[in-house]
């Protein structure tokens, strides 16, 4: 649901080159000033550590670990989602996103931040408008309301939108940069915890329709950061700006946390598995059910058979497995 940025083990390597592996290489977008292809990126060498994109990646480095590392997250990387909190963070997302993108808009000729005026391939909101119909219903937006933390983020945008806009790069960098790396990974596992629709109802927030393929554009977007006419002092301001935004965040998911402590609802668990395409089913997941099995005494191997016999595949192993300790007890008894 937010940003992620991924730390070196061996599940977020999978996911990663899963990614790679789906993206299209030789995008084009546009900014409104017409196209721009992938021959525009930069290469990864020509990076300088006083390049913005490198100072706000070095900034950002511990305070993003942070964040991924909040209970929230980690649950919701697990698979491990409930709807409800689900459907939250999306009202969050949509006042956190219609605020940025109104003084976006507002700004939008300021010379430090036009150059990353992408309305059309980044702009959420309006998909966030439709993934809270579909959860809440056409009159949704008379059952959501604001809450404190995210009232708190929200009022920052405002804030620097309005009083000093070159601030608005560390907010656009923080929230879209994200959206376009771990976010693409956290679509699939909410589609499957929460068996959504495979046609993406409930998840546009994560749809980049006009962008075909998201390394390219990333490149792009942190090419047009590093040619911002910006001093030093200045992109130390908005080191300090992506720090406090990536602490609003936390602020979200801590909220969120709290939230669900008083909510009576089952957790959806079927998220990415290590074990495989489970499809969050324990029955087809040998390892964690033996480790369950034992752990849990004589009771829950019962309630584990039971389960596997209400599958087409148990109900066939079991009755090979019976077969063959039929079959072993008369050649005994011979």
């Amino acid at each position: 649901m937010f940003f992620l940025r991924w730390n070196n083990t061996e599940l977020q390597k999978k996911i990663t080159q899963k990614m790679s592996e789906n993206m299209e290489t030789g995008a084009s977008v546009s900014n409104g000033s017409g196209a721009v292809g992938a021959g525009y990126e930069k290469e990864e060498g020509n990076l300088s550590p006083e390049d913005l994109s490198e100072m706000l990646a070095a900034g950002t480095k511990e305070v993003h670990e942070k964040a991924e590392n909040t209970q929230f997250v980690k649950d919701f990387l697990r698979g491990r989602i409930r709807k409800e909190l689900f459907k939250l963070g999306a009202v969050a997302l949509y006042h956190t996103y219609t605020a940025m993108e109104e003084e976006i808009e507002r700004n939008k000729d300021h010379p430090q931040f036009a150059p990353l005026y992408f309305p059309a391939e980044l702009h959420r909101h309006e998909a966030l408008a439709r993934d809270l119909e579909y959860f809440y219903g056409p009159d949704w937006k008379s059952k959501i309301s604001c809450s404190q933390a995210t009232q708190q983020y929200v009022d920052r945008i405002h804030q620097v939108g309005q009083e000093d806009p070159v601030l608005l790069v560390a907010h656009a960098y923080t929230r879209y940069m994200g959206d376009l790396s771990g976010g693409q990974v956290l679509r699939k596992v909410a589609q499957r915890a929460l068996k959504l629709p495979p046609t993406g109802e409930g998840l546009e927030f994560y749809q980049f329709d006009a962008i075909h393929s998201a390394k390219a554009f990333k490149q792009l977007y942190r090419s047009r950061m590093n040619e911002l006419d910006l001093d030093v002092a200045t992109k130390k301001k908005l080191v300090e700006e992506a720090v406090k935004a990536f602490h609003f965040n936390m602020e979200v998911f801590e909220e969120l946390e709290e939230i669900g402590k008083t909510i009576q609802e089952d957790v959806q668990d079927a998220g990415m598995s290590v074990h495989g395409e489970t499809g969050g089913d324990i029955s087809k997941c040998p390892y964690y059910a033996a480790k369950m099995a034992a752990s849990g005494g004589t009771a829950y191997f019962g309630q584990l058979v039971m389960a596997a016999l209400r599958h087409p595949t148990g109900q066939v192993l079991f009755a090979t497995w019976f077969a063959a300790l039929a079959g072993l007890a008369a050649w005994y008894l011979m």
